[in-house]
């Protein structure tokens, strides 16, 4: 008769067999992306940044600007590359997280490179017809170089989702465990690191686009230091007489309420005016109609110490928006 042990599955091996195949399916695509990724950033290594420096089409601070710490990452990948086909993934990942303020640094050269690369686009005509051929290169399939830029940070992203995977479904009592679970703890803090300076610089974008959609005196300035949360167009309820339409800009701190200039002005044409600045800290919000989901609208109502606003749009999915927005605006300074 056979023994009950020898034809059931133990549930902890089981587990194991799970790590293990899960832990070897995320080696596999690591390895094989680290390949491909390698790749790419030594194509851009050649074909730009070699030819751009033999024949001095951009200057060394203008390619600098441009490429920031690409050759620094090229040059971490290509250590990292032989311990992953080696199968010490431990030891080489471990490695690999000296080099990962590399991209902190590629992440805050970003906005400068964007702004280099439009620059010598529009100005430099060597460059652009340089750029032109090199793209045409079928070695990188279509790809400008406006999008083999944001390679490092993309592979960061996925740095971050197969060591964290990798480490994950690593056992305790593995010889490299300990290595594993320290470096997808410096990969995921680097990768916040990164994603908040996206962020930072995305705000800092808003707020200047904001800025010169602004004019007059009292406008200046109003946008410095503050979260950019939302912009659009609500209708003014006064106490008599007909809803005003106004273009609305609302920060972390504030809401602008902003009159649009006269078409036929000829100096501020398609700008706005600033008519009145309130505090959201001193803010009580209702919504005083359009909880329904129908398609009639609705109301808000704005209480501040000296004002009370009535806004209303006749888009109802557009006034939720505005009452999340706002509700999260209140609760930042409260």
């Amino acid at each position: 008769m056979e023994s009950p042990g020898l034809g059931a599955r133990c549930p902890v091996q089981e587990q194991r067999a799970r790590w293990e195949r899960k832990r070897a399916c995320t080696a596999r695509e690591l390895l094989e992306t680290e390949r491909r990724y390698q790749e790419q950033l030594g194509l851009v290594a050649t074909y730009f940044l070699g030819i751009l420096k033999a024949k001095g089409t951009l200057r060394p601070p203008e390619r600098q600007a441009l490429f920031g710490s690409w050759e620094l990452i090229y040059g971490a990948s290509q250590e990292l590359l032989p311990y992953l086909e080696g199968g010490y993934w431990g030891q080489g990942l471990e490695g690999f997280c000296r080099h990962l303020e590399l991209y902190t640094q590629f992440a805050a050269n970003t906005e400068r490179s964007q702004t280099t690369l439009k620059e010598q686009l529009k100005k430099n005509k060597r460059f652009r017809r340089f750029v032109q051929l090199q793209e045409g290169r079928p070695e990188f399939g279509g790809l400008q170089l406006q999008d083999l830029l944001s390679l490092p940070l993309e592979r960061l992203q996925q740095y971050e989702n197969l060591v964290v995977a990798l480490a994950e479904n690593t056992g305790p009592n593995s010889p490299d465990h300990k290595q594993l679970t320290r470096a997808a703890r410096l990969v995921s803090e680097t990768a916040q690191r990164v994603h908040s300076i996206g962020q930072k610089q995305k705000n800092d974008q808003h707020l200047r686009r904001v800025q010169a959609l602004l004019s007059g005196r009292q406008a200046k300035g109003l946008t410095s230091g503050r979260w950019f949360l939302r912009q659009g167009w609500l209708l003014v309820v006064p106490p008599r007489g007909e809803p005003r339409p106004r273009m609305f800009f609302l920060f972390s701190d504030m809401l602008l309420m902003a009159k649009p200039r006269p078409p036929l002005h000829l100096l501020q044409s398609g700008t706005f005016s600033c008519r009145a600045l309130y505090p959201m800290a001193q803010c009580q919000l209702q919504r005083v109609f359009g909880h329904s989901g129908g398609p009639c609208g609705g109301l808000l109502s704005l209480s501040f110490p000296y004002e009370k606003l009535l806004l209303m749009s006749t888009d109802q999915e557009e006034l939720s928006r505005w009452y999340h927005s706002l509700t999260l605006a209140i609760n930042q300074k409260n």
